[in-house]
């Protein structure tokens, strides 16, 4: 069964969940896992494209958008299934993914604006109601 995380970050910063999720795509690039960042629309793909080039100076974290390669082994999308079953699912969208399933791990990365808590919060109960076993992570 699909392993569901969410990590709590302890500010309301937006920009800091971005950088929570290059963090983790970074990692799961490095062991070779299949990482797919969905996020709420384009422009936060747009945003997290060119932040993933550039948040650590010493390296970036190679990656495609969804359409112009879904093959690539970190994609950044919004509702589409991933190319590579069993990967990792950063989620940054307010909604769960319809293809939960086919990941062995999803990430929800909170922060603590009251609106995204109370979505987050939501979001937890359902994956239980569907059989799931969430779990909190404070960073």
């Amino acid at each position: 069964m699909t392993r569901i995380e969410f990590y709590v970050l302890p500010d309301s910063e937006p920009a800091g969940r971005a950088r929570a999720a290059c963090q983790l795509a970074s990692k799961g690039w490095q062991h070779g896992i299949p990482v797919f960042i969905r996020c709420q629309n384009d422009q936060q793909c747009s945003e997290l494209d060119e932040l993933l080039w550039s948040f650590r100076a010493e390296r970036f974290v190679p990656h495609e958008l969804h359409d112009d390669d879904p093959q690539a082994l970190v994609v950044i999308g919004t509702e589409q299934p991933p190319a590579a079953a069993q990967g990792l699912l950063i989620n940054l969208s307010q909604t769960l993914s319809p293809h939960t399933d086919q990941f062995s791990r999803v990430i929800e990365i909170v922060n603590q604006q009251p609106e995204l808590l109370t979505v987050c919060r939501d979001n937890f109960r359902t994956y239980r109601q569907r059989g799931y076993d969430p779990k909190r992570v404070e960073l």
